[in-house]
């Protein structure tokens, strides 16, 4: 997987409103690899002010362990979003999440105002990905000042383009993939959209199979229902480390006799395929790690 602001999974990434304070205390216990704590869609327009002092509050007094923190600022197209800065300035979470992210551009009008700010020195950005014109320029937007990852905004791109939803989501799949080509040239980490259903296991095993199948980190998720399957399915299962580890022995073995290659279950097994499981074996010990800090 690719290196993002740190080494720790993102498996799992659930939205939390910034207004409800007890949903905020409530996160602080949830097995999520990462929250986006929310100042856009997730907040009434009558209670953005409410939201952003309950999040700083929530963001300065509480502890929410190893968990990555994001906050999502509204677009600076509204009149919402310098203020929610004054929240990034309190509360120093590790990242700020971009909406409608349409050029680099964007991220660059964004980093310059965080360099404006002593205390938002180390702050990272994020990029909701979520409009036409950001996937087209999605390998420009992955290079851009403090960059550190992809969010796919599924729905808005949906409504932009006018496409139906489908459980194969092939209306997608050019989006998904440009932003996942992109994200992987930079070395930053890229999370699929959200699953709306979050009553129906099936069908977001499903989706959440599909995005680990293309190669994406984790998913966004709207309720903690969603968390378990998530996790599950963004790990390396024992089969897969199970594989990794007879790669490495029948690998070094083959080295240690002079030859380049080996093989396992019938596989021819290369250099790169070692590259592969070695980075299998690190994804299994980074979520233990993980799972062991929040317990």
């Amino acid at each position: 997987m690719a290196a993002s602001m740190d080494t720790r999974p993102f498996r799992s990434a659930l939205y939390i409103p910034g207004s409800k304070e007890r949903a905020l205390e409530k996160a602080r216990g949830l097995a999520t690899d990462a929250i986006i704590f929310d100042l856009e869609d997730a907040v009434a327009v009558d209670e953005k002010a409410n939201a952003r002092e309950t999040l700083a509050s929530a963001l300065a007094s509480m502890d929410f362990g190893p968990r990555a923190k994001l906050v999502r600022l509204n677009g600076f197209d509204t009149d919402w979003a310098e203020r929610d800065l004054e929240v990034i300035s309190l509360a120093k979470p590790e990242a700020v999440l971009l909406p409608k992210v349409n050029s680099a551009a964007d991220i660059e009008a964004l980093a310059a105002k965080l360099d404006a700010r002593a205390d938002t020195a180390d702050t990272r950005i994020w990029a909701m990905m979520e409009t036409p014109e950001g996937i087209l320029n999605a390998a420009a937007i992955a290079k851009a000042p403090r960059m550190a990852g992809f969010v796919m905004g599924t729905n808005d791109l949906a409504k932009e383009l006018g496409c139906r939803f489908r459980a194969d989501r092939l209306p997608m799949q050019y989006a998904l993939q440009t932003c996942l080509m992109a994200a992987r040239a930079a070395g930053i980490i890229a999370i699929d959209g959200v699953y709306n259903a979050f009553k129906d296991d099936e069908g977001l095993r499903g989706e959440c199979e599909q995005g680990r199948d293309l190669g994406f980190d984790g998913k966004t998720l709207i309720h903690p229902a969603q968390l378990a399957i998530a996790n599950e399915v963004f790990a390396p299962d024992a089969a897969a480390i199970d594989l990794a580890r007879r790669q490495i022995a029948a690998f070094d073995e083959a080295t240690a006799k002079g030859l380049g290659v080996a093989v396992v279950d019938g596989k021819i097994v290369e250099n790169l395929h070692i590259e592969t499981a070695r980075q299998t074996l690190a994804r299994a010990e980074a979520i233990e790690n993980l799972q062991k800090a929040m317990s």
